[in-house]
């Protein structure tokens, strides 16, 4: 476990290191403030109850009150039925894939306590301090959501900020750290217009870490800013696309 913030009523903790075999990695992140936990992109079936057991020796099952999905993939998901199973959760995800869950083998017993988000994002109460649940649609899912908390000043950015093959879990040198993501955010990213979108919102927040869902954490406001500003000039998606598509053969 990695302390990313720590006051005593009021954490901010992420796993990096469950992930197994060919399984991409992936951070599960918790927030725990005065007792009560959310869970943000728990992961699969083999994170699962590592992380559970992990989890236990912080805060009791019965203050695990939420569950945050940003989006719909397996490595965040796929685990949903379990968690809401062994828990009195709530979990969150993006109304457009409320449909689609349900594949995942959630059982009809706690599927209702899967509540929607509307398209322009909502605010989840968490042991008194609200956590601002903030729209990022394309980046890279169509129905994405990512988290702050104005506590911790910490930004949950999903695979935005996403690293691959990097052995370190906090950026110290940001120019060594790009080969890291580029690849990644330049195929994954569908939309420079969105990630624009995505910048001039990122500006208003008052933000001393980014921490992704993949690879290594911006820890300092200077990082982040960092970040921000690589990604206001980057490329991405479709827009590198200067030819349509082909049939093979």
């Amino acid at each position: 476990m990695i302390t990313l913030y720590d006051e005593p009523d009021h954490k901010v903790v992420m796993y990096d290191d469950l992930s197994q075999g060919s399984m991409v990695q992936s951070n599960q992140l918790a927030v725990i403030s005065k007792g009560e936990c959310m869970v943000l992109d728990p992961g699969g079936h083999k994170v699962y109850s590592q992380l559970f057991s992990m989890l236990a020796g912080i805060v009791p099952a019965s203050g695990l009150k939420h569950i945050f999905f940003s989006h719909q993939d397996p490595d965040i998901i796929a685990a949903a039925n379990g968690w809401l199973m062994v828990t009195d959760a709530t979990a969150y995800l993006s109304e457009l894939w409320m449909r689609f869950i349900p594949h995942f083998g959630v059982d009809d017993l706690v599927v209702e306590r899967i509540r929607p988000i509307p398209d322009e994002g909502a605010i989840i109460m968490v042991g008194g301090t609200p956590l601002k649940v903030i729209p990022a649609h394309f980046l890279h899912s169509s129905g994405n959501f990512q988290v702050y908390d104005p506590r911790s000043k910490t930004l949950f950015s999903g695979d935005l900020g996403a690293s691959l093959g990097n052995d370190y879990w906090k950026v110290e040198d940001f120019d060594a750290h790009v080969k890291h993501m580029e690849g990644f955010h330049r195929r994954y990213m569908p939309s420079t217009r969105a990630i624009k979108m995505w910048v001039t919102m990122a500006r208003t927040l008052e933000i001393d870490r980014i921490a992704p869902q993949h690879g290594a954490v911006f820890p300092s406001p200077e990082m982040s800013r960092r970040f921000i500003d690589w990604l206001d000039g980057l490329t991405v998606g479709v827009d590198l696309m200067d030819e349509g598509f082909r049939v093979p053969g």
